[in-house]
């Protein structure tokens, strides 16, 4: 496994609270209408969630830049259909962003101790930029922004670490810099601390569990 250059302080994992709301803004694409998700199949292996939480500054500070990309609508919860052809597009999209995307850390990149999300406007980043952008990209392939959702753990090391979360009908898989495979939650062996409500971007809800241990998927055959 990589190790990652993505380490946040207590203060900043934590982040503040946040009354960022949702607005009539509407979806640039019609992912309500796609045949590629449906409603949370109950019994999936997910991970269970809390109430409502702080909100990271990496988050506010994101949306204060891009606010078209947090001005939306909140939407009924959904998960993506776990098809042959859907888990293919999820190892691409992983792959392609941890191959093009040169590593390096939050201070070494930004020239600040506070932590700033972004797309990889200049190719490099740390893990937030490595999330955001599958989360673009799995959006602009058409799955729904309900069931991408900004996660932050601590990871083998402890350290703070930020993933993406895909919520699908057979349970939370996860996309991540530190692996090219496309993970169960409950295989990663991190501390889940919180993540994205499913409905609203804007609302965090925290989660406070392991998620099993690290262990690597069997080979397809």
């Amino acid at each position: 496994m990589r190790r990652s250059p993505c380490v946040l302080t207590s203060s900043l994992l934590l982040g503040i609270v946040s009354l960022v709301g949702a607005t009539s803004f509407e979806v640039g694409h019609a992912a309500a209408q796609s045949t590629w998700f449906t409603q949370p199949a109950a019994g999936a292996s997910s991970a269970a969630v809390g109430g409502s939480t702080s909100v990271p500054y990496g988050w506010l500070d994101f949306c204060h830049r891009r606010p078209k990309e947090c001005k939306v609508p909140a939407l009924p919860a959904a998960s993506v259909k776990l098809t042959a052809r859907n888990m293919s597009i999820l190892k691409r999209v992983n792959q392609k962003a941890n191959r093009s995307i040169k590593p390096v850390s939050n201070y070494d990149h930004w020239g600040t101790m506070m932590d700033h999300w972004d797309y990889p406007v200049d190719g490099k980043g740390d893990c937030k930029i490595y999330a955001l952008y599958k989360r673009k990209l799995l959006q602009e392939a058409g799955f729904p922004r309900q069931a991408l959702l900004m996660t932050v753990v601590r990871d083998l090391h402890n350290e703070g670490h930020t993933i993406l979360t895909v919520k699908t009908d057979k349970g939370d898989l996860v996309l991540d810099n530190l692996v090219d495979e496309v993970r169960p939650w409950n295989a990663t062996g991190y501390y889940f601390l919180k993540r994205q409500s499913q409905q609203n971007p804007n609302t965090w809800v925290s989660i406070n569990q392991r998620g099993g241990t690290a262990k690597r998927l069997t080979p397809s055959s």
